[in-house]
């Protein structure tokens, strides 16, 4: 089966990291299963990292994906979809692939396994803008206890998708705004744990063209 071209030629870390093991070409193309040739085009940016690609150079090099599409430092996690802060959230954003609608650059390094949204509605207000960046934890790592009176992402039992402080309710969770009527004795399907909030104009977006199977480019 052919790899799909997900990622267009453009900036990586393949001369970083070969530099830092002390490789040549030949050592890092035998790494990753590749010619020499072929690696030479992929660290140059002249021949477009798949999918297939990348994993090779992630297991080669002993690192995170994302540290092989880095560039200058940055870090890239998948956003996922948005996030309602007061906004009513269309169902099909559930319907997500595991590498997101979209990359976004994050310019400083991440822990493994975290996602993003993008946060709609202004029922969060100050702290959490229209359109900012949520990035969180990908899977739930702590018990639903331990989150009463904290903010976080969460999925409703129905497929509603929002940011706002749980707290305990009679018969299940009341999920409360600051600007906006609480939504009493919900049951929650997933918390995302809040690893950084950041505005939307400070981060890159790479965005997917002609749909999930498209190149992807870089927007300001």
């Amino acid at each position: 089966m052919k790899a799909v071209d997900m990622f267009p030629a453009m900036g990586n870390q393949l001369r970083n990291l070969r530099n830092k093991r002390g490789w040549t070409h030949e050592q890092a193309a035998d790494a990753m299963g590749v010619s020499r040739g072929q690696f030479i085009k992929l660290e140059r940016g002249e021949r477009r990292l798949t999918e297939q690609y990348i994993e090779q150079a992630a297991r080669a090099f002993e690192v995170r994906k994302a540290e092989i599409l880095a560039d200058g430092g940055d870090d890239v996690v998948p956003l996922m979809g948005y996030i309602g802060a007061g906004a009513q959230i269309e169902p099909e954003f559930e319907q997500t692939p595991p590498e997101g609608l979209d990359q976004i650059s994050v310019p400083f390094p991440l822990p493994d396994d975290m996602i993003a949204f993008e946060v709609r509605g202004d029922s969060m207000l100050p702290v959490f803008k229209d359109r900012s960046i949520l990035i969180v934890y990908r899977d739930q790592k702590r018990p639903l206890s331990s989150f009463y009176g904290e903010e976080a992402a969460v999925r409703t039992s129905d497929g509603r998708r929002f940011i706002k402080t749980i707290m305990r309710g009679a018969t299940g969770v009341t999920l409360n705004s600051w600007n906006a009527a609480p939504i009493e004795d919900v049951e929650l399907e997933w918390i995302g744990e809040i690893f950084a909030v950041l505005p939307r104009a400070s981060l890159n977006k790479v965005a997917r063209l002609g749909g999930i199977q498209g190149s992807l480019r870089i927007n300001g």
